[in-house]
């Protein structure tokens, strides 16, 4: 098709290993991934922890997913249910990158989680053959070395490998999509079948009356410029396939918008708990812009409550000078969080963002407090953790009950190693 030769064609791989946690559970076990029913679950000691992975059998059978919370697994003594080992997952997952590594250089692999990774195999054909034949020796490779079954997609650049394994080949195994099967293979699904479309953008195109993709790629890409900004434009260019971010390196990297940590609680926090875990959220969230070289003028504080109350809370608020000093965010957030708080819930989730992003500059200095003392401090605990590890240097908060950086300094992923 003429309307594509002006863009560049790549031989890219997109590997998605199948129901990847529980899948090593299960091999761990001795026990067959794609037979078993097996379930990871953050924390089995809490019956509203959530079920971070499921294998095919149990979702074929019994619709779990990872939205599933431990209470709502079926009574069924053939579900074996296992708690998250999260360092196990990172290992197999860099000894199958190790297993990738043996048939392309290190810069043709992009590793886009810990269970799915961009493979480029340009130019191995004399080694390996076509795409396809490499796409099934890779798959093979995996299946042999670690018992666990990935699915493959084949495209001219990342976006098409990613989406027709999406789409296809997780029910076929391996699935190819060229610029000239787009039609074909991507037109009639539903926009938020296409990867990078959420539950907001889905709505605003449904309310433009697009439903599919072919509507997306038939639509006025002027107007939905307009309408998304750079976002409506690149998914445009997505529905008819075409997707020019480079397949050497990562995807393009985005400006920081923001620093942002967030915890859902392990149990009901009254007020001044919750002060404590606020404090500690804005360390981290601290910690990170300073890492960064950055200062935010607008905080943020996210404050969910119980189960049996629901509801919560979203607000923020900016302030005259950027800062990434930890205590100037802490008392904001503790301004939002006595405003809106109603007083009488329970708080189960906390989220702190720090945002409106500036470049550090030279300290401003203020008559009234010394702002350079304050910054370093921030800078000399950042760097005596660096060196020592994350809780080499505490605030005395952290060792209450009510802290969360000691009990997360032992998770991976916000679980348990």
């Amino acid at each position: 098709m003429d309307y594509y030769s002006s863009y560049p064609r790549h031989d890219v791989l997109c590997i998605d290993m199948r129901s990847f946690y529980a899948s090593v559970e299960a091999v761990k076990l001795g026990l067959d991934p794609m037979k078993t029913m097996l379930a990871v679950v953050g924390d089995p000691n809490r019956s509203g922890s959530i079920v971070l992975a499921a294998s095919p059998e149990l979702k074929k059978r019994y619709g779990i997913s990872n939205v599933s919370r431990f209470f709502e697994l079926p009574d069924d003594p053939d579900i074996h249910i296992v708690p998250a080992h999260m360092a196990d997952y990172l290992q197999v997952s860099v000894e199958i990158t190790k297993l990738i590594n043996q048939y392309v250089p290190k810069e043709a692999i992009h590793q886009y989680s810990v269970d799915e990774v961009w493979v480029t195999v340009n130019g191995i054909e004399r080694l390996f053959g076509s795409r396809w034949e490499a796409a099934r020796k890779i798959k093979q490779d995996i299946m042999e070395s670690f018992g666990i079954t990935a699915s493959i997609g084949i495209g001219d650049n990342k976006f098409l490998a990613k989406i027709v394994m999406d789409l296809h080949a997780k029910k076929e195994g391996i699935a190819e999509c060229r610029y000239e099967d787009v039609e074909e293979k991507l037109w009639p699904f539903p926009v938020e079948d296409i990867w990078g479309i959420g539950s907001r953008m889905k709505r605003n195109l449904n309310r433009m009356g697009i439903i599919t993709l072919e509507q997306l790629a038939r639509f006025d890409p002027d107007r939905l410029k307009k309408r998304f900004g750079i976002m409506g434009e690149q998914l445009y260019w997505h529905a008819w396939g075409i997707d020019l971010s480079p397949v050497f390196g990562d995807f393009t990297r985005q400006e920081q918008k923001g620093f942002g940590h967030g915890i859902s609680l392990l149990r009901d926090y009254s007020p001044e708990e919750t002060s404590v875990c606020i404090l500690d959220l804005c360390e981290e969230v601290c910690r990170r812009a300073r890492t960064a070289g950055k200062s935010g003028k607008t905080i943020h504080l996210g404050i969910g409550y119980s189960q049996e109350t629901g509801g919560g809370f979203s607000r923020s608020r900016s302030i005259d000078l950027p800062t990434n000093v930890t205590m100037d965010v802490y008392h904001v957030c503790q301004q939002l969080f006595y405003e809106f708080y109603d007083r009488k819930s329970s708080i189960r989730r906390v989220y702190v963002t720090l945002d409106n992003l500036f470049d550090k500059q030279e300290t401003q200095l203020d008559l009234f407090e010394d702002r350079t003392k304050k910054n370093d401090i921030g800078y000399v605990m950042d760097d005596i953790r660096d060196r020592y590890g994350s809780t080499a240097i505490l605030r005395a908060s952290s060792y209450t009950d009510a802290g969360i950086t000691l009990e997360r300094s032992g998770k991976i992923g916000g679980h348990y190693a």
